[in-house]
């Protein structure tokens, strides 16, 4: 009694972690969400403001009261204005620039965290479709599938023989387990060496999505 006993309060206990794990990323999703809005509200800002503002506008439509002495042609009432634009005599040209770039960089933002949260949505979406798949186990096809995932990332080659060894089982019953693993979707591969001997993976993909430990905490929701 003692044993089941603790065998349920680590299961409370994985599922708590668990659902502080969820509660982490929901709150990220909260936050990505909070920034993306202010990002997009800063961009529609900088987009209706005009480019540029002119400076010398009164200077451009003011009626002269006198005549120039000096022609036009020459050079007079005309100051030479480097830091200014050719096209915009009398127009600054930094500040149109400094908003193309704050608007470029706050794209660059914006795009970079639309990527997170579409790797965070990929990830979950992955973690239930696990959960899903390793519930159709029965206890005895996951103690074998725990234990070739054991194994097999200890660097050891498994095959039906020593796995028989390891649950005192025979080598028919251990076949017939792994063909229900492989048949309900789990990612278990076969290779065969030496054109006899068959040894089993565990998939490189699953080891990035999941752990063994997550697995199993997320077979038990």
């Amino acid at each position: 009694m003692d044993e089941i006993k603790l065998a349920f309060q680590k299961v409370k206990q994985d599922i708590l972690l668990l659902n502080d794990e969820v509660s982490t990323l929901r709150d990220a999703f909260s936050d990505i969400s909070i920034k993306l809005d202010e990002i997009s509200r800063k961009i529609d800002i900088l987009q209706t403001k005009p480019s540029y503002i002119p400076t010398h506008a009164s200077h451009e439509t003011a009626t002269p009261t006198h005549t120039p002495t000096v022609p036009y042609e020459a050079g007079g009432l005309k100051t030479p204005l480097n830091q200014f634009s050719m096209g915009n005599e009398g127009v600054p040209t930094d500040r149109q620039a400094d908003q193309q770039t704050d608007i470029q960089q706050i794209i660059k933002q914006k795009n970079a965290l639309e990527r997170a949260h579409e790797i965070l949505d990929s990830l979950d979406s992955l973690k239930k479709e696990v959960r899903i798949k390793f519930k159709k186990l029965t206890e005895q096809e996951i103690k074998i599938f725990s234990l070739i995932y054991q194994l097999d990332n200890e660097g050891e080659l498994v095959d039906y023989h020593l796995l028989a060894q390891k649950t005192n089982l025979s080598e028919s019953s251990i076949r017939d387990y792994t063909h229900k693993i492989i048949q309900k979707g789990i990612p278990v591969t076969k290779e065969k060496l030496n054109n006899k001997r068959i040894l089993l993976h565990i998939s490189p993909d699953l080891r990035k999505i999941a752990s063994l430990d997550t697995i199993l905490k997320l077979r038990e929701i």
